[in-house]
């Protein structure tokens, strides 16, 4: 049910994934060395992804002018990741890799050794969840071979630099046009009972003063297909009860039992 969602309050989404590396040390306590020889390794993977069927380009962040460092929301370094280390020697040997398309996007060594985003103006969640899993399972296999596979631990899943992503790795973002649901009384109590947060993008635009970005809280725990059906379902039951606030109703009888 990912595919359609009401476009007069979703009008974007956005599916990303993060992975580590073996035999890497993560971005906080990464060399010079490593994040170069993390490059090459990714600049290996993803040409062989572009040989398969989804062309695309490489372009290191140094490379990168202020007009296109804004198409690609690219900040500079927060206080936070250059005291911790995550932005040592930057931007050296950090990169982005685009499909020509503009399907995929894959940041390498940013917050996490690979980041991948598949963002979609529809709110199409199907579509971004598939482009996701279909690009991940060739780089995961393209890495297999290149003999650093991805982090994986028995009882972990996937692990990643920052505990909040453990396990799938896996974010999954909405953005809704909402006016009347966030001043509601229950509004907190029916984002908890969904186990999904919800906050503004954070932009200052006219146009984003009623959008809010909805997304899981968890990525562990659960399968990817489960925790992508979790958001689906707590944003069809939040578009729901926007729009009947809207028309004057009542909401009560839509709040989800406590489980």
């Amino acid at each position: 049910g990912g595919d359609d969602l009401d476009r007069s309050l979703a009008v974007r989404c956005e599916v990303s994934v993060v992975r580590g590396v073996e035999d890497f040390c993560f971005p906080t306590h990464c060399s010079r060395g490593e994040r170069r020889q993390l490059l090459t390794l990714a600049r290996k993977a993803l040409q062989r992804l572009e040989d398969e069927e989804l062309p695309g380009r490489l372009v290191l962040i140094e490379e990168l002018n202020q007009e296109q460092q804004r198409e690609l929301n690219l900040n500079p370094p927060s206080s936070t990741q250059l005291r911790t280390g995550v932005a040592r020697d930057w931007p050296d040997a950090r990169a982005v890799w685009v499909s020509n398309d503009g399907s995929l996007t894959v940041w390498v060594n940013m917050d996490d050794h690979l980041r991948l985003v598949s963002t979609r103006d529809d709110a199409n969640i199907t579509e971004a969840f598939k482009c996701i899993c279909i690009s991940l399972q060739k780089l995961e296999g393209f890495y297999r071979e290149l003999r650093h596979p991805f982090i994986w631990k028995q009882q972990l899943g996937w692990v990643t630099s920052s505990p909040a992503d453990v396990g799938t790795g896996l974010r999954i973002r909405v953005d809704l046009k909402l006016q009347h649901l966030p001043k509601h009384r229950w509004l907190q109590d029916v984002l908890k009972r969904l186990k999904i947060c919800m906050d503004r993008p954070g932009t200052d635009s006219p146009e984003s003063l009623a959008l809010y970005r909805v997304s899981n809280v968890a990525t562990f725990g659960v399968s990817e297909v489960d925790l992508t059906q979790l958001v689906v379902d707590g944003v069809k039951l939040l578009i729901t009860m926007e729009k009947r606030l809207e028309g004057g109703g009542d909401i009560d009888d839509l709040v989800p039992t406590q489980k």
